[in-house]
């Protein structure tokens, strides 16, 4: 699956989530927090994985150069759609954890 593919898929599933909490509560702020989190775990998950993310922060408002674009493409002889690293996890497992607990605290409470 590719990035836009994954990305289109993801936001398809935002909106059936966002839909159930608008059935469940009757509550636009909740929908609205709803979609703000969501985008935001998203775009958590699948922005660093992309080759123009995946780089220095720095470079983020030039347009990727061919020297990049070929690193990107050696990197992708591995067939793993998301490259694991450690602290990555950990971090994402905390944070995405966190923002679920929270999400989920405020949807609940009606």
């Amino acid at each position: 699956m590719g990035n836009e593919a994954a990305l289109r898929s993801s936001m398809v599933g935002l909106a059936l989530v966002m839909v159930v909490v608008w059935l469940w509560t009757q509550s636009l702020k909740k929908t609205v927090v709803t979609y703000a989190v969501g985008i935001s775990l998203i775009g958590g998950i699948l922005l660093p994985d992309w080759d123009f993310f995946d780089r220095s922060f720095s470079r983020w408002g030039y347009p990727v150069t061919a020297e990049e674009r070929a690193a990107a493409l050696a990197r992708k002889s591995h067939p793993s759609r998301f490259r694991v690293y450690p602290m990555r996890m950990v971090l994402y497992g905390t944070v995405y954890g966190y923002a679920m607990y929270r999400w989920w605290m405020f949807v609940s409470n009606y």
